[in-house]
């Protein structure tokens, strides 16, 4: 086996700071073409609670200011609102004439509610930027978007339906924007197969209704007030938070039960589901474009308004996140200048700190710093953390044992990958692995107290594959105190180890301690689902028998083959000091954890994917907007 000790990344590899210079990475910027003006209105709208005039337009003008700022730039442009299509047709053909004429835009799209979306506005858009990429807000089916209506408290569900189904009569393809609140809990595999049907999605995000800290309603400038805001005063009335909103643990189950419904039911052939792609994607070791998994987070994203108030992303709160007046800004010079002086993206930023030396830093990418912000510390804690780190295990597991999806709800196996983690040729080590009769090549055993190393008997070169029961130097090459376990492990359960060490302190040497560990090779899916499920009933059992500041880790990771150039899932087992424990103390403990953890092992098989985990609560009633 080869592996480095990782080092940690910095904070600007998970949050980007804008550089005037680069004229290579994008940026985005959100055109709210009527603020917050919307011919409906959803009590969970995040931009009507901002609370400023809306009823002004964006005009070309604006457009060609926008470019001119970021020129040569990669510029993507987002039209958004309230509702862009309350601008009319005059306004935003104005718009979109301009766009076309600026070369540094690269993508446009727009998010719409689709009510008013129809033939006519269709035509307009193949006509001037046939290339426009359109988003609907439709939370999921009919019952799913109670909290999705007009200003007479009527849903709008039909309306959006029947725009999506002209999208396909039309050839388009859309994504459709998914808000996750209390009325599709419990119902992803459902939500999921409605969206699915319409022929022109072809890509769903699941976003959450984290708004448990919004505790008043929004101001009614008018007389009257509407049936909507009595509804969403209603909403409010309650303890805890609008009856809308969810909790971040709501979210995780939901998101985990989608994706594992987008794979077993194959819509994954034709629907972008996010944010499982953006996970599956770091889990791979890929980028994403999504901000949430990427380090271009709100210093890359920008909202410009009517009256040119200009800021970073529209989620943030607002007029902390304002920056200035978009005719008054000289150039990126000085936006960059404006964003290093600015509060709260200095206080987004420091969010991210702890981010640094977190194991899910390569796949969770930091997440979103405006949902942050709408946590309530106070109540929920890490609670957004933890629904990330949460995640990454479930979709990695799916990733791992995709026809066995309780694996997911699992929250024994964590994903922790060791990098870098590498076999010469894993196919050739298996097949030598289940065929005693194959010849073992003759290696030189190489054993100190800080471990065994396999040799091929040449000077200064320690490498050679690693060993097998058939081999005459298998028990020699295995350390003895994690023999017991490997023994157990590979007679008794029948598995493939490719890796393990007995836990050395490394007294003398600058090196951090190495703690007792196994890696296991599955064969094939089936055996890792049996296998994890084993080893978290393992992790169970031993819990209480282990000496305190040690406990048990299984973790998920993969396995590179050189040969190859793939990735195989693997499985590892380890007793690790927890925060409370030196590691003195550990290695004092180790000889009597070993000996806990074999008992539980030897009386433990791989048989069946159940865990003792808790599995996803039922789908709740069907709920009313007034909750």
């Amino acid at each position: 086996m080869r592996r480095t000790t990782e080092q940690h990344h910095p904070i600007d590899r998970l949050y980007r700071s804008l550089e005037p210079e680069d004229t290579s990475t994008a940026v985005s910027v959100i055109v709210k073409l009527r603020g917050e003006t919307c011919d409906i209105d959803c009590p969970h709208c995040y931009e009507k609670r901002k609370e400023v005039p809306g009823g002004a337009r964006i005009g070309a003008d604006q457009i060609g200011q926008l470019a001119r700022l970021f020129r040569h730039r990669p510029l993507a442009v987002e039209l958004h609102g309230g509702e862009p299509l309350t601008a009319g047709r005059e306004a935003i053909a104005e718009v979109l004439r301009e766009l076309a004429a600026q070369p540094q835009v690269v993508r446009v799209s727009m998010q719409t509610n689709g009510v008013q979306l129809d033939g006519q506005w269709l035509d307009l858009f193949d006509e001037l930027y046939p290339q426009l990429q359109i988003g609907v807000s439709l939370d999921g089916d009919a019952q799913g978007n109670v909290w999705r209506i007009g200003y007479d408290g009527e849903p709008v569900y039909p309306r959006v339906a029947a725009a999506l189904e002209l999208l396909a009569e039309r050839g388009r393809k859309v994504g459709v924007i998914t808000t996750v609140t209390p009325a599709v809990l419990g119902r992803a595999e459902q939500v999921l197969d409605h969206l699915a049907r319409f022929a022109s999605v072809n890509a769903v995000s699941f976003v959450p209704a984290f708004d448990s800290a919004i505790r008043r309603s929004t101001t009614v400038r008018a007389r009257r007030i509407p049936a909507s805001r009595l509804l969403q005063q209603a909403a409010l009335a309650g303890e805890g938070g609008p009856a809308w909103a969810i909790h971040p643990d709501e979210y995780t189950e939901f998101v985990l039960a989608a994706t594992a419904h987008w794979i077993s039911a194959g819509h994954f052939t034709r629907i972008k589901l996010e944010p499982a792609v953006s996970t599956i994607r770091r889990l791979r070791g890929l980028g994403s474009g999504f901000c949430h998994f990427s380090d271009l987070k709100c210093d890359h994203v920008f909202t410009l308004y009517p009256d040119n108030r200009f800021g970073s992303c529209d989620e943030l709160p607002w007029p902390q996140a304002r920056l200035g007046q978009l005719d008054e800004i000289t150039g990126q010079d000085e936006v960059a200048r404006l964003q290093q002086g600015n509060l709260l993206l200095n206080q987004g930023k420091s969010l991210m700190a702890k981010c640094t030396s977190c194991d899910y830093r390569s796949t969770c990418g930091g997440g979103c710093i405006a949902t942050r912000w709408r946590q309530d510390p106070a109540v929920d804690g890490d609670a957004y953390c933890d629904y990330r780190m949460r995640m990454v295990d479930g979709i990695a597991a799916l990733l791992a044992q995709p026809a066995h999806p309780e694996g997911a709800w699992c929250q024994t196996l964590r994903w922790r990958p060791r990098t870098p983690n590498s076999m010469r040729d894993v196919n050739v080590f298996t097949a030598r692995w289940d065929n005693p009769a194959t010849v073992r090549a003759e290696v030189r055993l190489y054993a100190s107290e800080h471990g065994n190393i396999n040799t091929v008997g040449l000077p200064g070169v320690h490498e050679a594959d690693d060993l097998d029961p058939a081999h005459p130097k298998w028990r020699e090459a295995i350390e003895p105190r994690v023999w017991p376990l490997v023994d157990i492990l590979t007679t008794g359960w029948g598995l493939i180890t490719y890796d393990s060490c007995q836990g050395h302190q490394y007294d003398g040497l600058d090196l951090v301690p190495a703690e007792l560990r196994i890696g296991l090779l599955p064969r094939d899916r089936a055996e890792y689902a049996r296998t994890a499920a084993a080893l978290c009933r393992a992790a169970d059992a031993v819990a209480s028998e282990l000496p305190a500041g040690i406990e048990v880790r299984v973790a998920r990771s993969e396995l590179n083959c050189e040969t190859s150039g793939t990735t195989v899932a693997v499985l590892d087992l380890s007793l690790h000091p927890d925060h409370r424990q030196n590691w003195d103390a550990y290695f004092a403990d180790l000889e009597a954890a070993a000996r806990a953890l074999a008992t539980v092992l030897a009386a433990e098989h791989p048989a069946g994917t159940a865990c003792p985990c808790p599995l996803p609560a039922p789908a709740a009633a069907e709920q009313t907007v007034a909750g």
